[in-house]
């Protein structure tokens, strides 16, 4: 008997075919661990009849019982362009509409930075990535079957007769998807947890750290484990058996390698040094229906989609109309690029936010801009987009 290292750990998600049902998982369903706190614990009602004494007699069963995960990972590579990356339940679990996979494209003479053509039909829709030459955008417009109009110029225009690189492009959605996580110890004996009717409150996607990184908190329908398993939980008739596991084969994207665009006119912002998005939910659970322990279904409520960034100020074009739209409330375009190579790339595009008149921060030896928890807008269902590619 020995103690169990944390590092024996992992990880692996899949969108449920029903709320509360756990999917089945395979190898390609593993994404990074790095942190996972679970708490399931049942309502904690206060009993008042009348015992004649001051020792609490206990609760009876079949409580009410209420579930939260927080759980942080790195973005990997995505290894594999003909299917969805690995962490895409849980965007989709975060954003609500299915990954879009776009197989890319053959360009053709004329292209410019901002604009580019096609030898045939594209197939895209605007707010999908394209990649090229180890940087990815979003288109901003459809201008022909052949031609598009990117949401920020790449550094070259790409080259005719050079395929651009698939990518996977997640939108946001009214409905949100449930997923199964799946949290999987060494040795075998350890008890092994499975959380289904996993929803996302919050999606964090920060940058500049060691590296590029993603948080999830929710609220899980229950917590169904090794050790107390009964047929029926999650619908399944025994504890899920994990695949076979194997060494660490996915690849990490250092946390100071990306791009950032913002602007009326997009501008590259060189001098950032710390960004954050995060989606929020206001997400809640049918947990009070009359005849129900566990939770019933989902039930997202107004979405808010926050940019937070810090960045050295200087005298130059962009940094002065950056504060000259946040005191007009004009609404600019921002864009990160997470990573600078092909197939460990991931984009996260705002086309429309008014920012708040950015706070000076002079406690070091260069003046810093900080803008906190500025409010993304949209018209319907359409103010971010994250990507991989």
């Amino acid at each position: 008997m020995s103690y169990i290292l944390s590092n024996a750990n992992r990880w692996y998600c899949v969108q449920e075919p029903a709320y509360g049902h756990i999917g089945a998982i395979t190898a390609a369903n593993r994404i990074p661990a790095v942190s996972m706190k679970v708490q399931n614990q049942r309502d904690k009602s206060q009993r008042k009849d009348k015992t004649g004494t001051r020792t609490w007699a206990g609760l009876p069963g079949g409580m009410r019982r209420h579930t939260t995960f927080d759980a942080t990972s790195y973005v990997r590579d995505w290894a594999d362009p003909t299917s969805l990356p690995p962490h895409g339940p849980l965007l989709e679990a975060a954003m609500g509409a299915p990954g879009l996979l776009w197989p890319g494209a053959t360009t053709s003479t004329g292209s410019t930075q901002s604009t580019i053509y096609f030898v045939s039909a594209h197939g895209l829709i605007p707010g999908q990535a394209i990649v090229s030459a180890g940087e990815i955008r979003f288109v901003a417009a459809v201008i022909t079957p052949q031609v598009v109009i990117a949401n920020s110029p790449f550094s070259l225009a790409p080259t005719a007769g050079v395929p651009l690189g698939a990518t996977a492009t997640y939108t946001v959605a009214t409905q949100l998807p449930s997923v199964s996580l799946f949290d999987y110890w060494d040795p075998a004996d350890s008890v092994q947890r499975v959380m289904p009717g996993a929803g996302v409150d919050r999606m964090n996607i920060s940058m500049n750290g060691d590296f590029h990184q993603l948080r999830f908190q929710g609220l899980a329908q229950d917590v169904v484990d090794s050790a107390s398993f009964q047929s029926g939980q999650g619908g399944l008739t025994a504890f899920p058996t994990e695949p076979a596991p194997t060494a660490v084969d996915y690849g990490l994207i250092p946390g100071n390698l990306g791009q950032v665009w913002m602007g009326v006119v997009p501008n590259q912002m060189l001098t950032v040094t710390q960004a954050s998005i995060e989606i929020r939910n206001n997400l809640a659970t049918r947990e009070n229906e009359y005849g129900s322990i566990l939770p019933l279904a989902l039930a997202p409520g107004a979405r808010e989609v926050l940019m937070s960034l810090e960045f050295y100020a200087q005298d130059d074009v962009p940094t002065a109309a950056l504060y000259q739209a946040a005191r007009q409330q004009s609404p600019v375009g921002v864009m990160f690029q997470l990573g600078q190579r092909a197939g460990q790339m991931m984009g996260v595009y705002l086309k429309s936010m008014i920012p708040d008149v950015p706070q000076f921060e002079d406690s070091e030896t260069r003046l810093k801009w900080q803008f906190k928890e500025t409010l993304a807008q949209g018209t319907t269902d359409d103010e971010v987009v994250v990507a991989f590619g």
